[in-house]
């Protein structure tokens, strides 16, 4: 597709408002407009207030969590590297590139290198372990460590330069967390450098709204969060509306009604929860601070108090309920771990617990108990974080696992074995992630047998450049080595491919999409139960002739040619394993996992069969294929995994059975 054309389908898919407000944001930077509006606001001592109540404000003091233990990362974080997406790195603030006014800096890589690498440390999710520990163990040598730190950061990032400060949501989940430490370090707190952040966000905010996605929801929180715990500042006023008007703009825009968040991702779901639980607990400081003058902030309605907190309007409440429902739904109890779907950039912020980043029991059990009145999961090391959100135990628990056959990735558990599938069936209204449709998941006894690949890297020269967000790395079918959907961006598919859920019950899942409608044909695909394990069985079909797709599709002299000439496709499969040993006999896959031997038997007509392992062919031949055959567990981490492929080419309609056997 020419590059012209495709950047205007492009801005047709991001819809008339967004583009005009992406397109704004773009003219405000190429122009100067934002170097000469966003200077660095005259320092002042703004007092900073809080925390709220029942949070620890020093050693010594009784607390909820009286006795627990350290948490983990504290040394890691004092010899200079921190824990990111379940690998460490240095913890550097400085950038090897001169520092320009933000406006002037890329934002996808510095010196050839992922800018996620040098934006995570410069997030301070670490700054809240230190000051964890420091609240609970009172360790002096804790508050010396973190001024030295953020000192270090403000020299070598001087306000509104550089990379660090040219991403609003940066700035904004930096100072989340900078309120986090202040309130537990409160020798070291600093409302002047809550103030430079805030100040940050305002002009800016019109991308945020363009994207209306974690973006928005992070800047609105952040806002609020200044606007309450800065009430003497001149602009917390509007700081406090702003965020607040936004924040539940967001979430009542961007969560669909069966909870299903607009960017399509588990990793993204969870940091709108947590955004949500932090803006709850902001919210109960806000229904009644005082400002460090003594005089107080303008009242709040009645309406607007309940239990001694700001209300969240009942829309907010009512797609936060059915968000953590969602989520929960996909959740593994034993492991607390969820398919990997979506983009998977190691979003993480307030990190309250010491479960590791993989396990969405922590966020969970505090949603649940926020948003849904019950506990997710018995009693744990999980059950930290709603502490520290400041949420109740609750007795009452939910049932598990969650059925709903309007969620967008539909589960059904096998009435014998300790399994359950997810299949993947999304309806688009915002910008897809990840070309995904029918992508099926299947856990067995806690292992993720066939499993999603992940992200790896956002900003990566070819062919690393987001290449795991195709169809061809999901577990789904392929047409003529075509993918779903046209990819026009690092971030953005045109053509959306949108799928429709025919049949859910408890042992049955049947759904198609129309991402090939071009060539005239529909992708079906059913999951059920069979007697040792699970039957997925693809077909691939043409077009109803009355559908509205295909009448316009045959406008065109070029489909019809097609459609009258050619009668067989080339229809690829693709199920990505675990790097397991494994046996290839015939169309039959056995792999030996740690509960025993698993079996993949394939039917396809003309079917050959091949696998991938780390980009290499260990069976089977073909043109190269380095981004085959990985995994990708957390951001810029792949391990090598089985990828196994079966091409069929042949008439249709066509029809291709996977049957899953695993041991009793």
């Amino acid at each position: 597709m020419p590059p012209l054309l495709l950047k205007l389908r492009a801005l047709r898919e991001l819809g008339s408002w967004s583009a005009a407000r992406y397109l704004a944001y773009q003219l405000g930077k190429k122009t100067g407009w934002y170097r000469w509006r966003m200077s660095p606001p005259v320092s002042g001592k703004w007092r900073l207030i809080g925390p709220p109540q029942g949070w620890p404000t020093s050693s010594g003091m009784p607390h909820p969590l009286e006795g627990a233990p350290a948490p983990a990362g504290v040394d890691e974080v004092l010899r200079g590297r921190v824990t990111l997406w379940g690998a460490t790195a240095p913890l550097d603030f400085a950038v090897p590139i001169p520092l320009e006014h933000w406006t002037r800096h890329d934002t996808a890589q510095i010196a050839g290198r992922d800018v996620k690498f040098y934006w995570e440390p410069a997030r301070f999710g670490w700054a809240v372990t230190l000051a964890q520990a420091y609240a609970l163990h009172g360790e002096a040598r804790l508050p010396e460590a973190f001024a030295r730190l953020l000192n270090t950061f403000l020299d070598k990032n001087p306000a509104y330069t550089g990379p660090h400060w040219a991403n609003g949501q940066e700035a904004a989940l930096r100072l989340i967390h900078l309120t986090a430490a202040f309130w537990l370090f409160p020798e070291a707190a600093a409302g002047d450098v809550l103030a430079l952040h805030a100040a940050r966000l305002p002009p800016t905010l019109i991308y945020a709204r363009a994207q209306n996605n974690n973006h928005l929801l992070s800047e609105a929180a952040a806002l609020y969060t200044a606007g309450v715990a800065l009430p003497a500042h001149p602009h917390a006023a509007r700081w406090r509306r702003l965020g607040w008007r936004w924040f539940h703009h967001g979430l009542q825009t961007q969560i669909a009604p069966d909870g299903t968040y607009i960017q399509q991702s588990t990793n993204y779901h969870r940091l709108m929860l947590q955004l949500a639980l932090w803006v709850q607990l902001i919210a109960r400081l806000d229904a009644g601070v005082t400002s460090p003058q003594g005089g107080a902030t303008p009242p709040l309605p009645l309406a607007a108090r309940l239990d001694g907190a700001r209300a969240f309007p009942a829309a907010s409440r009512t797609r936060l309920a059915a968000a953590a429902r969602w989520l929960l739904a996909l959740c593994d109890p034993v492991t607390g771990r969820v398919p990997n779907l979506g983009p998977n950039d190691g979003a993480y912020i307030l990190p309250f617990t010491d479960c590791p980043f993989d396990d969405y029991r922590p966020v969970l059990q505090a949603a649940a108990r926020a948003f849904l009145g019950a506990s997710a999961f018995e009693a744990g090391a999980w059950d930290e974080m709603s502490r520290w959100f400041g949420i109740e135990n609750r007795e009452s628990k939910i049932e598990y696992p969650i059925f709903d056959s309007r969620f967008s990735i539909p589960a059904i558990s096998h009435p014998r074995l300790d399994s359950r599938v997810f299949l993947r069936a999304a309806r688009f209204t915002g910008r897809p992630g990840h070309a995904d449709q029918l992508h099926v998941d299947i856990w067995w006894r806690g292992l993720n047998v066939a499993r999603d690949p992940g992200t790896y890297l956002y900003n990566a020269d070819a062919p690393w450049d987001n290449a795991l967000q195709s169809a061809f790395h999901h577990n789904t079918v392929t047409i003529d080595g075509r993918d779903q959907m046209t990819r026009a961006g690092r971030f953005l598919y045109v053509d959306r491919a949108q799928a429709t859920v025919i049949e859910s019950n408890r042992t049955r899942l049947t759904a198609e999409h129309d991402g090939y409608r071009a060539l005239g044909l529909v992708h079906r695909r059913t999951v059920g139960t069979a007697d040792e394990g699970w039957l997925v069985v693809d077909e691939i079909r043409e077009q109803e002739a009355g559908s509205r797709e295909q009448v316009r599709v045959r406008r065109t002299h070029f489909v019809r040619r097609t459609h009258s000439v050619r009668r067989t496709f080339c229809v690829r499969l693709h199920w990505l394993l675990p790097d397991w040993p494994w046996e290839l006999a015939g169309m039959t896959l056995r792999l030996q996992s740690p509960h025993g031997w698993i079996a993949l038997n394939i039917s396809a007509p003309a079917g050959t069969i091949r696998i991938i392992r780390g980009g290499e062919y260990l069976s089977g031949s073909g043109e190269p294929a380095p981004t085959l055959g990985w995994y990708s567990p957390n951001y810029g981490v792949k391990e090598p995994a089985l990828s196994l492929i079966v091409d069929s080419t042949a008439a249709l309609p066509l029809t291709l059975h996977s049957h899953w056997h695993f041991p009793n």
